[in-house]
């Protein structure tokens, strides 16, 4: 059994959830259902980041406790993931005692090494993203935010700084040993490139500002007059979380999963912590782009940012599993971004959802019904029928997905189930058993038992379609599954459950039944659903 831990950045509460925040995490879900199913040991971690200077002042402009503002935030997250029917394991929040004490621990293990030093710093700081850029970055970009493009500030601190220029060789050297560290590989040219240019010492620290929650945050060792920055503290999560007897397997990570204007944290900074603890570093850091709006950057000003109510509402029309499918299956996972577009979604939905496998699941269990009073027929294993080789195709195809999941492909993964989907519909317009029922002249008819035969074969191959979809669409594939009389598989069941006609094959006699339509098509020129 293969250890397998997968995390998500722990969001910001100083707003609530929105389409990135929900794409990472069903990327982390997706991955994290699927290697349960292959009998992995998984833990899948999510949560929140709440000592930022910005979710203070968030909550005074609010007019409420910073502990209120995060608590009502926080929630807005956890509600968010269970609509989209996410199964993380584990929800971290750094304001709890658990996180805050193995974090303050890292700190102070740090600052004894001599790996955290006192210092000035002067530099330009970028007041929306919370963090320095470096000079050349602040002149590139006219010494404005290259997130928000606001003004930068420069700034004069006494902090604390972490010795990331000593890491520097260490960390060029891994980079360039394991090429799978940081993906995809734009992000990993992206990294390297940065590390030639030198590195410097980091601030880990910000001074207490008068007026902030005395108890909000991670003092420095020693030092109260000083709150851990935010950054260097919320990435301790991913270790403070599995840092205990129970769960001290789970490290180094398999996967933290970010978008790309993160990656410099998780590529360089994070590593060069844990090289300094002692630790081992994750095994991948994958950073993916970002979504755009019918073409156009998503943004608060232009008022056409997807947040979790829109999605909420495309769940209410199409059903959350349509939702999780177009996200996961066209999201960013490349090296560039991707649009969300209605136009675009609408099609997808008719082709591979209501026409595709909604269809195929109805045309074979109303087929059943028909000439078979409605149970799964007795046919002859026959592997090869119809021009297809059933049980290589399926395998084939398993094999495809599994691998696909493994290198972070879920266009790949989901369309490998899909297809097994389209061999279906193929092998059904071939075999035509609409029409050679019409010859059955009874029960000891060649032609019965060649009817039995296709549609048991057009049941088991959805049978085994339907397990891979599961963890891009449980709900719908559990429907699937349920329709033609299948089980569902408990974690570790992939490898039997996808055997063509295997133990778990459809068993001759068991009943079918007809659901509600699992997608119902939609009209082009239907309006997009309103939040």
């Amino acid at each position: 059994m293969a250890t397998t831990y997968i995390t998500t950045p722990i969001y910001y509460v100083n707003d609530r959830p929105h389409i990135g925040h929900c794409y990472t995490t069903l990327v982390a879900d997706v991955l994290a259902r699927f290697h349960r199913l292959a009998g992995d040991d998984v833990l899948m971690l999510t949560g929140t980041d709440e000592h930022a200077e910005k979710v203070i002042d968030r909550a005074r402009e609010a007019g409420v406790g910073v502990r209120e503002w995060a608590d009502r935030n926080a929630q807005a997250f956890r509600d968010a993931f269970t609509l989209m029917g996410f199964s993380n394991d584990d929800f971290v929040r750094t304001s709890e005692d658990r996180h805050k004490t193995r974090a303050s621990r890292y700190i102070q293990q740090l600052v004894d090494s001599g790996d955290i030093y006192l210092g000035d710093y002067v530099g330009w700081y970028d007041p929306g993203q919370e963090e320095y850029v470096t000079e050349s970055v602040a002149k590139a970009h006219d010494y404005k935010s290259p997130v928000s493009g606001k003004p930068l500030e420069k700034r004069t601190e006494k902090n604390y700084f972490f010795r990331l220029s000593a890491y520097e060789q260490r960390l060029a050297e891994h980079i360039e040993k394991h090429p799978t560290f940081i993906r995809p590989e734009a992000r990993r040219n992206e990294v390297l490139g940065r590390l030639r240019q030198g590195l410097q010492d980091v601030p880990v620290s910000r001074a207490v500002r008068d007026g902030d929650d005395a108890d909000w945050g991670i003092r420095m060792p020693n030092d109260p007059g000083h709150r851990v920055y935010v950054w260097i503290e919320a990435l301790c999560n991913y270790l403070s979380v599995v840092d205990t007897p129970e769960r001290g397997h789970y490290w180094p990570a398999s996967i933290h999963l970010l978008a790309k204007d993160i990656l410099w944290f998780h590529a360089v900074v994070w590593p060069a912590m844990l090289l300094g603890m002692g630790r081992p570093l994750p095994r991948c850091v994958y950073a993916h782009a970002y979504f755009v709006a019918e073409g156009r950057k998503m943004s608060k000003s232009l008022g056409n940012f997807i947040e979790i109510d829109q999605l909420r509402a495309y769940g209410s029309r199409f059903s959350i599993d349509a939702v999780r499918w177009y996200l996961a299956t066209r999201g960013p996972l490349g090296a560039t971004d991707a649009d969300f577009s209605y136009a675009n979604f609408v099609d997808i939905y008719n082709a591979e959802l209501a026409n595709g496998l909604g269809n195929c699941a109805s045309r074979v269990v109303n087929m059943v019904q028909k000439y078979f009073e409605g149970v799964t027929p007795n046919a002859r294993d026959a592997t090869v029928h119809g021009g297809v080789d059933w049980p290589s195709l399926t395998e084939s195809h398993t094999r495809a997905a599994r691998e696909a999941i493994n290198a972070v492909d879920l266009f790949s993964a989901g369309h490998n189930a899909m297809a097994i989907v389209t061999a279906v519909d193929g092998y059904i317009n071939t075999t035509e058993p609409f029409r050679l029922a019409k010859r059955v002249t009874g029960p000891d008819d060649p032609a019965h038992a060649d009817l039995a035969l296709i549609l048991y074969n057009c049941a088991e191959a959805l049978r085994i379609a339907a397990l891979l979809f599961l963890p891009f669409m449980p709900a719908k594939s559990a429907a699937v599954l349920d329709m033609i009389g299948a089980i569902i598989p408990e974690p570790g069941g992939l490898d039997d459950h996808t055997s063509w006609r295997g133990k778990f094959g459809l068993k001759p006699g068991t009943p079918m039944q007809k659901g509600q339509g699992l997608f119902m098509r939609v009209e082009a020129d239907e309006p997009a659903p309103k939040a």
